[in-house]
């Protein structure tokens, strides 16, 4: 399992997910389709910071009931918590609903969210249902598909396995970084190189964005500034 450093993961929490993405270019040295969320998502609470975590992964249906006995399905939801709480942290639970596009029952709500945040997970991404919104547990992130009133049939089906959400795809333990924009996964190889990133990223944009905001701003001074955030390394 990848590690992270406390100044790595300090560094991460105080960037947004756009600027994590930006940063992630500039250590593997030119852009890329790969990686992260690529569809809208529903955030459950927009003011919240982002959110970095190890991957806990699982997959849930809710168009039709389980094909097991329901002793079998708590068993499963039982493992599953065993399995989210488990193995360092900080954890961000990653689930795909694989009724999607068309999601219709909501794993995550008010009781999901509590027992999640009580067995310590930070946050989740999924590409299915969210309810409950005004009761959530007051810091806990959920990135979500929709929005909708029922829970429907929703059960999970597997976990500790490869997911792919909102076009994004996750192994277990990939590092997660999330927001209200969406989620990107950070490859272990470039964890410790990320603070070293986001602060180049963030100085590349200052010429630019105080020429832009002074008076007078021409393409001239623009193409000067331009020049100048090449030379910032």
């Amino acid at each position: 399992m990848a590690k992270i450093s406390p100044e790595a993961l300090a560094a991460l929490r105080k960037a947004d997910t756009p600027t994590v993405c930006n940063a992630l270019e500039h250590v593997m040295g030119g852009r890329t389709a790969e990686g992260f969320t690529k569809t809208p998502v529903v955030c459950a609470d927009p003011s919240l910071p982002a959110v970095v975590g190890f991957a806990r992964t699982a997959k849930i249906r809710a168009s039709s009931p389980a094909q097991k006995p329901a002793t079998e399905v708590r068993a499963l939801r039982m493992q599953y918590y065993e399995y989210v709480s488990g193995g360092e942290g900080p954890i961000v639970a990653v689930i795909e609903d694989t009724d999607w596009p068309h999601v219709i029952g909501g794993f995550w709500g008010e009781m999901q969210v509590a027992q999640h945040k009580g067995l310590g997970v930070a946050a989740t991404v999924t590409n299915g249902v969210l309810r409950d919104l005004g009761m959530l547990d007051e810091g806990y992130q959920v990135i979500a598909g929709a929005v909708g009133p029922s829970h429907a049939f929703v059960h999970v089906t597997e976990l500790d396995c490869s997911v792919t959400v909102f076009g994004m795809s996750v192994r277990p333990n990939d590092l997660i970084h999330a927001d209200r924009h969406g989620a990107v996964v950070i490859p272990a190889e470039h964890i410790e190189l990320m603070p070293w990133a986001i602060d180049v990223v963030m100085r590349k944009e200052v010429p630019i964005l105080s020429a832009a905001r002074a008076p007078g701003f021409t393409v001239e001074k623009l193409r000067a500034a331009w020049l100048e955030a090449d030379k910032i390394t």
